[in-house]
């Protein structure tokens, strides 16, 4: 599963999305769902409502697609879209009444032992942390947002996305996962690879 930092659209497709161009659509359907999935499910915990926040990203992208004023941006275009899902879902009172539960997914066999037990280790401890907390972690350590960027998506300011980043560290230091599993999974997991390390110096 591909990460929006390794993935790019093509000009053509991007302007096939600006235009409505059926194939393009597809095209990147198929390139940036398995992103947007995984990027959902690690921050709402659950697979049904990742799947959902999947299936509304793309028809936004399809009855949008005209809005998209920068063919050059369209996968951050994509990605925002599927945050701004994932914030809504986050925000709904049904979902806050659900007890946040990340699934350890199944180890590929072609991978080495040791690395997949560092990235089970990384999905259950993620699984500990509040909703809120989660997402401010995920966008900023993984999807490299800026402290600024998330307190606007959380109509906050950034002392809150810091507030909720160091609270996030604080339990991930409670857990008995190993430090190197938290740094392993965050250079390689998924393709993702927007900081080196997950701890105080990305309070920053």
């Amino acid at each position: 599963m591909a990460g929006f930092a390794s993935l790019t659209l093509a000009t053509e497709v991007a302007l096939g999305l600006k235009n409505g161009d059926p194939d393009a659509q597809a095209e990147a359907y198929r390139l940036l769902a398995p992103s947007v999935l995984g990027m959902a499910q690690r921050i709402l915990g659950d697979r049904g409502l990742a799947e959902e926040v999947v299936q509304d990203t793309f028809v936004t992208m399809i009855e949008r697609g005209a809005t998209l004023e920068d063919v050059h941006a369209a996968v951050g275009w994509i990605r925002q879209t599927a945050v701004n899902h994932c914030l809504m879902r986050l925000r709904s009172p049904w979902t806050q009444r659900r007890v946040p539960e990340l699934p350890v997914e199944a180890a590929d066999p072609r991978e080495d032992g040791p690395r997949n037990e560092g990235l089970r280790d990384l999905e259950r401890a993620l699984s500990r942390l509040g909703p809120e907390t989660r997402m401010v972690l995920w966008l900023h350590d993984v999807e490299g947002y800026t402290h600024q960027e998330i307190g606007g998506l959380f109509g906050r300011t950034e002392s809150y996305s810091k507030s909720q980043l160091a609270r996030g560290y604080g339990k991930l230091l409670e857990q008995t996962v190993e430090p190197e599993a938290l740094t392993t999974g965050n250079r390689k997991h998924d393709g993702y690879a927007r900081t080196t390390d997950i701890g105080p110096a990305c309070l920053s």
